[in-house]
């Protein structure tokens, strides 16, 4: 597996810069020693049973970069690989976030949209969550790593797995061309909000196109909505969505869920609800992993580990704005064990 890690995407080092900060719960452990680390985790596996609360003490409070570090000296102290003592020391949802987590970001987005074409069937929210959340940058550092460590192409796995208007919108994601904001424009946020990227007779034109084609058109190959989509940066969607409101007299999530369904109305209502707000879209998501009965486990990891470092806390305060309950109280209620003590950890009980 490669060893590099990905760098903080343009993306957020342009919000940090202009103000719009987005915040991780795990930040770089501070006095980190990469040697202490790796004794306690050989303490806590060696011999006869395994110390999972030592684990978690070092690996849920270090960041994914220290993690690589500590990887590397627990190797050169003890002559071992750190992963597979992990994989052979623990097991279930435990192991597989201990795992995510000693995981490059890049290789891990990687391997998720790897699993996500593979095996039965296709885990289409998987690709929708990651194409559309991620950076231009991020995904084309994803689609690199992808080919060189599953040595296949992103975009054609993709094709030969997903069908219809649904295969167009995510082989259109994996160009990692979609608008963003330059410097000027996020100094404009800063200082104006975002009425200052917002061209709003634009916004009304591609409104009014949305309207003239027809709800039950935007599934077609011909449709206009996937060249919006991906010519328009999150702003101006937004604003194209609000006159979409106007015009139609309804929001287009409830057009969409009137006209389509299945794959199609997911994979539509999911792009909307990215452009109107990617961390209120991924508490969705948790939420979602948790509702009903049973947890979809590999959904609720990959967000938790994805976004740790880069606006869990954000989702966090989404989520509980949402829901009246905080993302915690629902892990401690529908997880168990060492799986839910990593989680708690990482999402922090606040």
């Amino acid at each position: 597996m490669a060893s590099a890690v990905s760098g903080v995407a343009s993306e957020y080092e342009r919000m940090k810069q202009y103000g719009n900060v987005p915040h991780g719960t795990v930040r770089p452990f501070p006095g980190f020693n990469a040697e202490a680390d790796s004794k306690v985790l050989r303490k806590a596996m060696k011999g006869i049973g395994t110390d999972e609360k030592a684990i978690i003490s070092v690996v849920a409070y270090r960041s994914n970069a220290q993690r690589q570090e500590i990887k590397r000296m627990f190797k050169t102290m003890f002559g071992k690989d750190l992963i597979r003592e992990l994989e052979s020391e623990t097991s279930g949802n435990f192991r597989t976030t201990l795992v995510a987590l000693f995981s490059p970001a890049t290789y891990y987005d990687a391997s998720c949209l790897y699993n996500a074409t593979k095996g039965a069937g296709t885990n289409e929210a998987a690709l929708i969550e990651i194409l559309f959340t991620r950076t231009n940058q991020e995904i084309r550092e994803i689609a690199k790593m992808y080919k060189a460590e599953f040595h296949s192409d992103l975009e054609k796995d993709i094709a030969d797995d997903a069908s219809g208007h649904f295969k167009r919108i995510l082989i259109s994601a994996c160009q990692a061309k979609r608008t963003e904001l330059t410097d000027a424009q996020w100094q404009r946020v800063a200082t104006n909000g975002s009425e200052g990227v917002v061209d709003r007779a634009r916004a009304q034109q591609d409104a009014q196109a949305l309207l003239k084609e027809g709800e039950a058109k935007w599934a077609t190959t011909e449709s206009c909505f996937n060249e919006i989509v991906a010519g328009r940066n999150q702003f101006q969607l937004r604003a194209t969505f609000e006159e979409y409101a106007k015009m139609a007299g309804k929001d287009i999530e409830t057009a969409i869920e009137g006209k389509h369904k299945g794959d199609i109305k997911d994979g539509l209502l999911a792009i909307v609800k990215v452009a109107q707000g990617r961390r209120l879209y991924l508490a969705e998501r948790l939420y979602r992993s948790m509702k009903g009965v049973g947890t979809d486990e590999a959904t609720l990891i990959r967000i938790v580990v994805s976004r740790s470092e880069v606006d869990l806390a954000d989702i966090k305060e989404c989520y509980a704005e949402k829901y009246n309950t905080t993302l915690a109280a629902a892990v401690e209620s529908d997880t168990s064990g060492d799986f839910k003590k990593i989680l708690l950890a990482i999402i922090g009980r606040d």
